[in-house]
């Protein structure tokens, strides 16, 4: 695998790498800024709090040489406990039987948060000697050079979304074929999003595309498809959010879009905006399910295996008592209420209260779809 000729899209290596740390640490003020994120401001040992970890971060940051120390020593290190510490009541994992530590794998992840979803996926697998992964970013969070290289230094590889649609087909292929050789030649593996951009609607359905453009940049190798399929390990990921703090975020831009005739108009900075809330407010309990790999069977075509996928991260989405009652509600039926019992409902729903009715009944079909692909996959 020729890495020279993705040097714009893939994680910072070698001197690059090197370059990268010596950014940060010449530059605390930045590591400053995102622990003021993750960190509660209200804290009485704020301030000390955070001039603490950010001179221990820079310290430690010297022995950070390329991204799988990023993540282990920086991202696994301090960020994430950080954010745990804050806005998350409980992170639960499964299925870490499903793999092994010296494989790669295709992690075909459902996506409800920016960065979230695979940040913790890697910490899970850190917290239980796996190989780490590489993560597919879109170059919208890259606003500024070092938003970039704190990306690209944690293994972030850069999705290009800005271009013209033929030049965007063809970086799609590129972006494809740097999946499989990663897999196949480096043996790292790779997170990526089950299709474009976040399931607003708490619809978690794969993008069968993905998979054809897989398949569509390895035909000179002539790897037959299903072959394929089964090298790159491709497995399913659950991550599943007891609150979504962007729910009602994207309830009203979901609103939006259906009365304006599907067009909605992003903000200035509004990813970025998105990403701050995502991280800082709470979330409540996080289950991350690891599924099978796509190792054992013959797979005729693209439809075929984003079908696979959706069954496993709809059967393994743990419900929370807000997909549950949420259901109920919507359904005006009880078939879940032992789930709930202890669930303060009249709470949950104060959180809606102020929305108008589309935007609030959105916001909790967001909640229930989860269920409904669930009951589907039974029925099945």
């Amino acid at each position: 695998m020729d890495l020279n000729s993705y040097e714009d899209i893939a994680p910072l290596i070698g001197e690059k790498a090197e370059e990268g740390v010596k950014l940060l640490q010449n530059n605390p003020q930045y590591i400053q800024h995102f622990l003021g994120i993750i960190l509660d401001s209200k804290a009485p040992d704020y301030k000390e709090k955070i001039g603490k970890l950010t001179k221990e971060i820079v310290v430690t940051l010297n022995d950070v040489h390329n991204y799988d120390d990023f993540q282990r020593l920086i991202t696994s290190g301090y960020f994430i406990p950080t954010l745990l510490e804050r806005s998350v009541t409980e992170l639960t994992f499964s299925g870490m039987e499903n793999l092994t530590s010296d494989d790669s794998y295709l992690f075909f992840s459902n996506h409800r948060d920016i960065v979230l979803d695979c940040a913790l996926l890697d910490y899970v697998l850190f917290q239980n000697n796996k190989q780490l992964c590489e993560m597919a970013f879109g170059d919208n969070l890259m606003s500024n050079q070092v938003a970039e290289t704190l990306f690209r230094l944690n293994g972030g590889i850069v999705v290009k979304r800005t271009l013209p649609l033929r030049e965007k087909y063809i970086e799609s292929i590129r972006l494809s074929k740097y999946f499989c050789e990663t897999i196949l030649d480096r043996n790292k593996s790779i997170w990526v999003a089950q299709k474009s951009g976040r399931a607003k609607d708490g619809i978690d359905e794969t993008s069968p595309a993905i998979i054809k453009m897989l398949y569509l940049s390895m035909r000179k190798s002539k790897i037959p498809f299903s072959e394929l399929i089964n090298k790159c390990r491709i497995t399913p990921v659950s991550v599943s959010y007891e609150y979504d703090p962007c729910d009602i975020n994207k309830s009203r831009e979901e609103i939006t879009k259906l009365f304006n005739e599907g067009t909605y108009n992003k903000k200035k900075h509004e990813d970025l905006i998105s990403l701050v809330k995502g991280l800082r407010e709470f979330k409540g309990r996080i289950h991350v399910h690891i599924g099978k790999p796509l190792t054992d069977k013959q797979y005729d075509d693209h439809n075929e295996v984003a079908r696979e996928i959706d069954r496993q991260i709809h059967l393994n989405y743990k419900l929370w008592p807000t997909n549950y009652f949420a259901y109920d509600y919507l359904e005006k039926t009880n078939k879940f209420e032992d789930q709930y019992k202890d669930f303060d409902t009249e709470k949950f729903l104060s959180r809606y209260c102020h929305l108008n009715d589309d935007v609030q009944k959105y916001a909790l079909n967001a909640y229930a779809n989860p269920v409904r692909s669930y009951l589907k996959e039974l029925e099945k």
